[in-house]
């Protein structure tokens, strides 16, 4: 039995393929999202399937989750990304208690029970700041990838302090800082740092032990260094930690079969 679970987020398309039965991975992947979502997400399906020799027909059940989620019109059930989350999480790295997910325009701060269902949550989805795409800018004004901001930040001797936010206004303090003769690698930690605190703050809520990080922002290096020093508890992340929510989505189909 052949489930499979597709997270259609803000910034990338992800996919899994799961034994409905032993819920072992079989096939992943991942696309940059576009306007054709539905389209990309069949294209992503298929490959994964080829690459695992495994034809369409033996799929019992499929889950999509995250922003495009209702696009994907070959899905069976559209869940939640907070539930698929925390599915994953937990099926990964069982006993997690917090999970903080940083994706390309939202973050989440989501708390778990000892079964692992969600007990509280928090969601930033209104503005930039926090997320990927936070990151992206700081990333242009400094004239690097954001992939690279990690790597500097691990070099910074004095991290700068960002006091906005903002995504219109933290552009022109990095052009103030820069003038000031600031260093690209302060900067880089400051902002890894400026998110962290953000984070942390995130509904009021309070981060219990063991602390999860997962989305494409966990991919960062060094954030999580940082987001430990915020929360005041060691942060893991996640194995694969941009496909989690595409696993629960997985789980949840099997579970629904």
């Amino acid at each position: 039995m052949i489930c499979v679970g597709i997270d259609a987020g803000s910034r990338t398309i992800k996919v899994v393929l799961i034994d409905g039965e032993k819920l072992t991975v079989l096939g992943s992947g991942v696309v940059d999202q576009g306007i054709e979502q539905e389209a990309l997400a069949e294209r992503l399906l298929g490959d994964v399937l080829k690459t695992a020799g495994i034809e369409r027909e033996r799929i019992a059940s499929i889950v999509a989750t995250g922003y495009g989620r209702k696009l994907i019109h070959a899905a069976d059930l559209q869940m939640t990304e907070i539930t698929c989350q925390a599915a994953g999480v937990s099926h990964c790295l069982p006993g997690t208690r917090t999970v903080i997910d940083i994706g390309g325009q939202d973050s989440k701060f989501l708390q778990l029970l000892p079964s692992g269902k969600v007990s509280d949550f928090a969601m930033n989805d209104r503005c930039a700041a926090g997320t990927g795409r936070f990151l992206e800018m700081v990333a242009t004004q400094l004239g690097v990838r954001a992939a690279e901001l990690g790597e500097m930040a691990g070099h910074s001797r004095k991290p700068a302090r960002i006091s906005s936010m903002c995504v219109v206004f933290a552009e022109t303090e990095i052009v103030g800082l820069l003038a000031q003769g600031c260093t690209v690698e302060d900067i880089a930690a400051g902002i890894q740092i400026a998110i962290a605190q953000r984070i942390h703050a995130m509904g009021g809520l309070t981060a219990t032990p063991p602390v999860v990080f997962v989305g494409g922002v966990a991919l960062v290096p060094t954030m999580d260094a940082a987001l430990s020093t915020a929360l005041g508890h060691q942060v893991t992340i996640a194995p694969n930690p941009q496909l989690t929510c595409a696993l629960g989505a997985a789980i949840m189909a099997a579970k629904r079969v």
